[in-house]
C-alpha cells in the first residue's frame, strides 16, 4: 500500500491550494477511511497519523497526501487547519 507523504510544497501548489476548500478540527482523534485521494496543506495545528504500523506527523506548512484505500487514525494534538483536495 501506499504511503502517507510529507513535503516542503513550492510556491505554485500553495497558490494553486489557496483555492481549495477549507476543513477545521479542534484536537481529538478519530477514525477515517480515504475512499479516494487526499492532497492537503496544512496551515494551523499538529496531527500525526497511524495507519497500521505507518505513522506520519505534520503541522503548519506541510504538504500531505493520503492513498486511495487507506484506513488510519486521526490523532490532533492541536486545533488544526488545511486547505484540501479529494482525488
Amino acid at each position: 500500500m501506499a504511503k502517507i507523504s510529507v513535503i516542503k510544497p513550492t510556491k505554485a501548489q500553495i497558490a494553486e491550494a489557496a483555492k481549495w476548500p477549507i476543513w477545521t478540527c479542534e484536537v481529538s482523534a478519530f477514525d477515517w477511511h480515504y475512499d479516494e485521494m487526499e492532497t492537503c496543506h496544512i496551515l494551523e495545528g499538529q496531527v500525526t497519523v497511524v495507519a497500521g504500523a505507518e505513522k506520519a506527523s505534520f503541522g503548519p506548512g506541510d504538504w500531505v497526501v493520503f492513498p486511495q484505500g487507506m484506513d488510519c487514525v486521526w490523532n490532533v494534538t492541536a486545533p488544526v487547519k488545511k486547505h484540501y483536495k479529494f482525488g
